[in-house]
């Protein structure tokens, strides 16, 4: 069972991960987070940051190694990770790898209540998903692509962009399937779904 963690947010994750390889400062980690493309399966903004660094100096889990100037720069605080920290990081790996969670997706969501609209509406709006996963899995490859070749990444470090890019797929071939279904009327009888959806709409406006 997963244990509660002290700075949960995705983004302390990364941090860590980053401290564990070597001592930087802030702006070096969102550097290495965008060559290294974590940015796409981890939220990644300055003023987030900022937070959860300073959240996980205040738990222990980090502290101040120096700090440094360079040219007309600011100056900057080099952090690195500690004993402490080892282990939160290290521990949380482990669950993230070894242990399912259900995980609510605003897109389940969604389906969850698909009956709500008529089917030719659902139809369309489904189609339009269809046509924008395609799209952004096309450029998601792309970039996957020049990343690699780019930064000479083994595939190693590109891991869960393949992940994210596999469900991705798997979702664009479900969706295009469920929308076959609905048309031809495998997924429940469509003149009783209209005729709910009329019952409904004249209850309200009773």
């Amino acid at each position: 069972m997963a244990s509660k963690r002290k700075v949960s947010n995705p983004l302390a994750l990364a941090v860590m991960a980053l401290l564990y390889e070597r001592p930087m400062h802030a702006y070096e980690m969102v550097t290495l987070m965008r060559e290294r493309g974590k940015h796409e399966s981890v939220r990644l903004r300055y003023s987030s940051l900022y937070s959860v660094v300073g959240a996980l100096e205040r738990e222990g889990l980090i502290v101040p190694r120096e700090t440094v100037r360079e040219g007309r720069r600011p100056e900057r605080t080099i952090y690195e990770i500690t004993g402490a920290g080892r282990e939160e990081f290290l521990t949380w790996l482990r669950e993230l790898l070894r242990e399912p969670v259900k995980e609510y997706t605003q897109f389940a969501a969604g389906l969850s209540f698909l009956a709500a609209l008529p089917p030719e509406e659902a139809v369309a709006l489904l189609r339009e998903r269809v046509r924008r996963l395609e799209i952004e899995n096309r450029e998601m490859r792309s970039r996957l692509d020049t990343a690699m070749e780019q930064w000479n990444l083994p595939r190693l470090f590109v891991v869960e962009s393949e992940h994210e890019l596999m469900l991705r797929d798997a979702e664009l071939r479900w969706v295009r399937g469920i929308v076959k279904e609905i048309e031809g009327g495998e997924l429940g009888d469509l003149s009783e779904w209209r005729s709910l959806l009329s019952e409904r709409g004249a209850e309200n406006d009773a």
